[in-house]
């Protein structure tokens, strides 16, 4: 049986507290593409926090990097917004619920096409 997490919210996008929290400490000028940096180094935590249904894939069995070694991780499916662009990809997250990498990102021109590569997704 497929286990599917569905988030209770109307939008998880964390793009707006990112430019809101620049805006608040750097000023305006700028802030886009200080948000830009942060989301190139940050791409796999900034679309686990914007996911709005997670689905379990099954046990990682590579790993990520060397500190690494012993953590059980596992593969789960996500689809959210970020940006106001919608996105299915894969996640490595540890028992914590800590995000350690993304793979598969896509990025879909309708809430329609994410939920079908959503459920397409293994």
């Amino acid at each position: 049986m497929t286990m599917i997490s569905i988030l209770q919210v109307e939008t998880r996008d964390a793009y707006p507290a990112l430019i809101a929290g620049i805006e608040a400490q750097f000023g305006r000028e700028g802030s886009v593409e200080i948000a830009a940096r942060f989301l190139d180094a940050e791409l796999a935590d900034f679309h686990w926090q914007s996911r709005m249904m997670e689905r379990h894939l099954g046990r990682y069995e590579g790993e990520i990097d060397a500190d690494d070694g012993g953590l059980e991780l596992e593969r789960i499916a996500i689809l959210g917004v970020l940006k106001g662009a919608w996105f299915v990809a894969t996640c490595i997250v540890d028992g914590d619920g800590a995000v350690h990498d993304i793979f598969n990102l896509r990025l879909m021109k309708s809430a329609w096409d994410a939920h079908e590569a959503f459920e397409q997704t293994h």
